[in-house]
């Protein structure tokens, strides 16, 4: 099951279909108009196909994915998060070792079903500078 009955429990379902690479399931946790910030100093996506591309790109590496959440807030339906994260095993289409570490920045917003998902995504939006 994809859906998240909680703001804690985003994280949970987004790592499980990322080291799955389930694209469908990660999808699913985003809102149809989401802003994703794919890397760092990347530029913003936003929209389905736009944010699919950059999850295909971040799970074609093949990486594997641990995080610790830090925080969540919630105020009514909105709730903002801060997750350190690491990506490591990974490689790149060049070959190169895909190592990434950061700390998150996201806003998930309550859909009138109950679940949860994401309006900002901002992997590197908590990493020093």
């Amino acid at each position: 099951m994809t859906a998240a009955s909680s703001p804690e429990e985003i994280n949970i379902r987004w790592g499980e279909a990322f080291n799955a690479a389930d694209i469908p399931a990660l999808l699913e946790l985003y809102e149809p108009g989401a802003v994703l910030i794919p890397g760092p100093g990347a530029d913003p996506v936003s929209g389905r196909d736009a944010i699919e591309a950059a999850l295909r790109w971040l799970t074609a590496t093949g990486g594997k994915l641990t995080y610790q959440p830090r925080y969540w807030l919630q105020n009514g339906d909105l709730a903002m998060g801060r997750i350190d994260f690491h990506l490591s095993g990974g490689t790149g289409p060049d070959g190169a070792t895909v190592d990434l570490r950061g700390g998150t920045a996201e806003v998930a917003r309550r859909q009138p079903d109950g679940t949860w998902k994401y309006v900002f995504d901002h992997p590197f939006g908590a990493s020093p500078a």
